[in-house]
């Protein structure tokens, strides 16, 4: 069977030099460099390859993996290889999520072009193709893996061994009626259209033509009435049910007369309930909604610890990737750790371990090139300077020269301000955070007298027309910042010029919170490691909520952390922490929390804190909240699921026995989880029907985790899918949750149905 987007894929003659197939070097490291023979498949969509033409060939990547397409010149691997291949030859495929690049290099600047236009072309076709679109590509690629001879057509022998694939066991009695139906030609196989019905004929969701002809009068079609109605009533629209109605059915409705008549089929009514529209994530949280002109310290900031690794903390591999990963996926404050390299150039590595070094220069170009590819809003460079008086020299005069314009050197107005800036105020603007050699005021101080100063000699000149020379002279002795012939011997270990560019995030050593607040001033910060803030949380939890309410903090991971693991960031947002530092590079549970928070406001990598953690008299006691007129009851149906994918994609048998958890992430009182039983033997469209309860005191802060796993009867069951978002961007009514991979990626089209209700209050729950 041809692609079903066969007629819509873009074909020029780059795709089509592609489809013959190219000989090219795979490039793993300096010294893994292995020709393989790469192939873009028929269907245009994915990518072989084999030790040679003609050879056995296996999957290299699918379109759909691809992330962009980068020249040899934006690749760390390939430039330290540059004497050897030629950087026109080269070129760099990024794929979504942790999936390591790869790197290939071209026998011709040629062959490198077409597979780097072809391949652009297609990711670009992938990224704007609609929800129909998606589904037909998702069919075609189980019609290749089924297709075990590849002739184009499937037997029932073929289709039983795809329905094991797609996680569906059925009687054979049944799977062969719906493949008899479906075979509309009567060749016993089943060929383009009939494999398209074959599929339907699977996929007939009992669940939703139930809830279609609860509110259609003639179970056929829903009118304009009706349908406002299940909005109202069961979306929990409200006014605005009306209006929306028209536009969703304008929207989803399939057919050109349903569109006319303002009436919904069933196939609209589907198509609704399966977009963005009727997704659990509010379309209205996925722009930025937020208001951006609050101090920074009212934002939580998505933060990256040792941004440069890419492994652990001990032999991993630093590199600049890490800081492209970071700050593409949202990262606003990134760290920087800087030590003493060869040939007077600073270099980036964690000090005292085996893991590799980066120049600081290449660094600072990386931030430069990708800071605000995602995001307007400033970002935060986090410096552990650990360099010689000479070295940081050089770190001032790298970061002023790269960054340019984009470097924030000064307050915004040469005025001392009263609070920190917005991240509104800040668009595009780069912060150094590191240690500064005096206060801020003392350089604006110094500032002002200088331009006095200037001033003053001007006017001298132009009075007396002095030689140039002299008034050098006189500018040196008079300025405050000219040096003595002896002042060598007692410069301090900070050097002037790399202070100097330290404005909005000073960082000072945390003694306790009356110390800061007695000596310490707005635009200053602490960091704490993991351990000290848990302790003063649970100590002094409403006086650090006070003192994060008018200062920025920093949260890291504990040193103890050798495998880049990850704590939860929960506890310290619920103290109002803004950067909670995250080991971005590990996949797993804590970044399923992070990722879920920062989805919403544009991914802009800023959330406005909830209102009682900006207020510096804020009575919130983040370990026993007193908050019951905030309190609610969720109420999850969890009613069926969709397409989920094996554990193992490469065995045949074993098929899921799925079951849903629903995580509940806040306040202490708050954190629960409950799950349903399982459905043995059906990852295709399992049921369930069950309803989990959950109380909250503080939702404005909770969390919400849905995660599918494959029922084990070991003490572990299998993770399959995952969703987390905030309570505030959760949708009520019937909706559907589309489900990510362990690495964060999509899981298209695997989903889980659902419905949501919250009630004010806490309600009692029947036992």
């Amino acid at each position: 069977m041809a692609s079903l987007l066969q007629g819509r894929l873009p074909v020029n003659q780059d795709v089509l030099l592609m489809q013959k197939g190219t000989l090219m070097r795979k490039v793993r490291s300096k010294n893994w460099k292995k020709l393989r023979y790469f192939k873009l498949q028929e269907d245009g969509m994915t990518v072989w390859h084999a030790r040679q033409a003609g050879g056995r060939a296996k999957a290299s990547f699918s379109i759909s993996d691809v992330e962009t397409v980068r020249n040899g010149h934006q690749s760390e691997l390939l430039r330290s290889l540059a004497e050897e291949f030629p950087l026109e030859q080269g070129f760099t495929i990024v794929f979504h999520g942790r999936r390591p690049n790869l790197d290939l290099v071209a026998n011709s600047v040629e062959e490198a072009q077409i597979w780097m236009q072809g391949l652009q072309l297609l990711v670009d076709f992938v990224t704007n193709m609609d929800q129909q679109e998606r589904l037909d590509q998702w069919l075609s690629d189980w019609f290749l893996r089924g297709d075990k001879n590849q002739d184009g057509r499937m037997t029932f022998q073929e289709v039983q061994r795809l329905l094991h694939l797609m996680n569906v066991e059925m009687e054979q009695e049944y799977a062969f009626q719906l493949f008899q139906a479906a075979d509309t030609s009567q060749s016993d196989t089943l060929e383009g259209q009939e494999f398209i019905e074959f599929y339907k004929a699977l996929t007939k969701r009992a669940e939703v033509q139930e809830l279609f002809e609860n509110f259609s009068a003639d179970g056929q079609k829903l009118t304009l009435l009706e349908f406002v109605d299940f909005l109202r009533e069961e979306q929990k629209e409200g006014d605005r049910a009306s209006d929306l109605a028209l536009e969703l059915i304008d929207r989803y409705e399939p057919s050109e007369s349903g569109k006319l008549r303002h009436v919904l089929s069933m196939d609209g009514f589907l198509s609704y309930l399966y977009s963005k529209d009727g997704d659990i994530f509010n379309p209205s949280c996925l722009p930025i909604y937020q208001d951006m002109t609050q101090p920074l310290n009212h934002y939580y900031i998505n933060s990256s610890h040792n941004t440069y690794l890419v492994g652990d903390q001990l032999c991993g591999q630093s590199s600049v990737e890490g800081y492209i990963r970071a700050l593409k996926r949202g990262c606003r404050c990134v760290e920087v750790d800087i030590w003493d390299g060869p040939s007077g150039e600073p270099v980036v590595y964690h000090g005292h371990t085996l893991t590799s070094r980066i120049l600081f220069k290449e660094v600072v170009a990386t931030v430069a090139q990708y800071a605000f590819q995602t995001s307007d809003y400033p970002v935060i460079l986090s410096l552990e300077n650990h360099c010689s008086w000479e070295q940081q020299e050089i770190i001032a005069h790298h970061l002023t020269e790269i960054l340019g314009e984009q470097l924030l050197s000064t307050t915004l107005d040469g005025q001392l301000p009263t609070q920190l800036p917005s991240p509104e105020e800040l668009r595009k603007k780069i912060l150094v955070k590191g240690k500064k050699l005096r206060t801020l005021e003392e350089d604006l101080e110094e500032e002002e007298q200088e331009e006095e100063l200037e001033t003053e000699l001007e006017g001298q000149q132009e009075a007396e027309l002095e030689p140039e020379s002299q008034f050098e002279s006189e500018t040196q002795e008079l300025s405050p910042r000219s040096k003595d012939k002896n002042e060598k011997k007692s410069k301090p270990i900070l050097c002037p010029s790399l202070s100097a560019l330290v404005v909005y995030t000073k960082t000072v050593s945390f003694h306790s919170f009356t110390h800061s607040r007695e000596h310490y001033r707005f635009y200053e910060l602490s960091s704490f490691s993991e351990t000290k803030a848990k302790s003063l949380i649970k100590e002094a939890g409403n006086e650090f909520v006070q003192h994060n309410a008018w200062q920025l903090s920093r949260v890291y991971p504990s040193g103890l952390r050798t495998d880049s693991s990850n704590y939860n960031p929960q506890e310290f947002w619920n103290a109002g922490c803004q950067m909670v530092a995250m080991n971005v590079q590990t996949a797993g549970l804590e970044m399923d929390i992070y990722d879920g928070l920062f989805r919403q406001n544009g991914g802009c990598g800023y959330v406005l804190k909830p209102d009682f953690l900006r207020d510096t008299q804020s009575f919130f006691q983040p370990e026993r909240p007193i908050s019951p007129f905030r309190a609610q009851t969720l109420l999850i149906q969890v009613i069926s699921g969709q397409q989920l994918p094996k554990v193992d994609k490469n065995k045949e048998g074993s098929i899921v026995d799925p079951l849903v958890r629903v995580e509940i992430f806040g306040v202490r009182s708050d954190t629960a989880r409950q799950e349903t039983s399982y459905v043995a033997n059906n990852g295709f469209n399992p049921y369930w029907g069950q309803t989990l309860c959950f109380q909250l005191l503080v939702p404005e802060l909770a969390m919400l985790r849905f995660v599918v796993m494959d029922y084990n009867w070991k003490p572990r069951n299998d993770f399959v899918g995952q969703y987390t978002l905030p309570w505030i961007c959760m949708q009520q009514g019937y909706r559907h949750i589309h489900l990510l991979s362990k690495d964060g990626t999509s899981l298209h089209p695997a989903s889980i149905f659902v419905h949501i209700c919250m009630q004010e209050g806490l309600k009692e729950v029947e036992s």
